[in-house]
């Protein structure tokens, strides 16, 4: 769990990370987010705060405050904006406001990173999980419930495997780290003695010209590019922004992404969608849940908000 100051500029100053006890009680958790809400509160900038702005890992209900990240057990339909709220540093006024993690990162991204200029944007973070968020017509787009922009579960093949969502051929099952190493294993690629099989080894393979590692990432690439080119179609967004540790792998993922959206994009007027890597990295979920926390409030100039 990470906390941070964040000015009016989007600039962060001051940044704190606490080990996430994910597999534990939502007491514990909720402890954890505690601490990080205290370790910020002895900066000296935490007594111009202004706004609150909470990214979690979802689904998340806006509207009741609550969350149920699929890879937290203890909280389903947990009362986190609750929880902040009732903090006792939390300055007299602030109301936290709560947003999905990847909506965090379409929104920090647009404010300050790769998709600053564009009204009209797709972010994805691909990671363990594939997640996404929509700006359009120049607003932060999250849905009645918070959760528009699950990428992850769109489905790019009928027949394709289960996915722990209920549905099969998700987007996720292909294009997650997760799939990505298992699929190179599969196929017969295994990591150096003692490492890991992780989507960051199976990019070194790729990069040293391993075919099996290769087409790993081609096949994780054609299922983005899928739903990437499906979602410009249905919305008619300029540019897509993919963040995350599978990102992370630069021209290995980039390279046949762009090439597969070409053959997926084929009208006129998505052709011209461009595909940018995040500009913001581990940040972006802290400056974007700043920025919603900035559309909530009057904040004079360069007083920070809490991301």
């Amino acid at each position: 769990m990470a906390g941070a100051l964040v000015d009016d500029a989007g600039s962060v100053l001051h940044r704190v990370e606490r080990p996430t006890p994910a597999r534990e009680s939502a007491v514990r958790m909720a402890r954890t987010v505690d601490a990080v809400i205290d370790a910020l509160a002895v900066h000296c900038d935490w007594d111009g705060v202004r706004g609150m702005g909470i990214a979690s890992a979802g689904p998340v209900d806006t509207a009741a405050g609550t969350v149920s990240p699929v890879n937290i057990p203890s909280w389903r339909g947990f009362p986190l904006v609750d929880c902040v709220r009732a903090h006792p540093v939390l300055p007299v006024g602030i109301e936290p406001v709560l947003l999905g993690d990847a909506v965090a990162v379409a929104a920090a991204e647009h404010w300050r990173g790769a998709a600053r200029g564009f009204d009209n944007v797709l972010c994805m973070v691909v990671s363990t999980g594939v997640g996404g968020g929509f700006v359009l017509n120049g607003r932060l787009h999250p849905g009645p419930s918070g959760n528009a922009g699950h990428i992850g579960h769109i489905s790019v093949a009928f027949d394709g495997p289960p996915c722990a969502c209920g549905a099969r051929g998700c987007v996720e099952g292909y294009a997650s780290g997760t799939a990505i190493a298992r699929h190179a294993v599969r196929a017969g690629w295994a990591p150096p003695a003692g490492e890991e099989p992780t989507a960051a080894a199976v990019a070194v393979a790729a990069r040293a010209g391993d075919e099996r590692a290769v087409g790993a990432y081609d096949r994780s690439a054609r299922a983005l590019a899928a739903a990437i080119a499906g979602t410009a179609t249905l919305l008619e967004v300029e540019v897509a922004v993919i963040g995350g540790g599978v990102a992370q792998a630069g021209d290995v993922l980039f390279t046949p992404l762009r090439r597969h959206l070409r053959d997926f994009a084929a009208l006129g007027f998505v052709s011209g969608l461009q595909v940018r890597p995040a500009a913001l990295a581990g940040d972006a979920g802290l400056v974007g849940a700043a920025a919603a926390a900035r559309g909530h409030t009057l904040a004079p100039h360069r007083q920070p908000a809490v991301g």
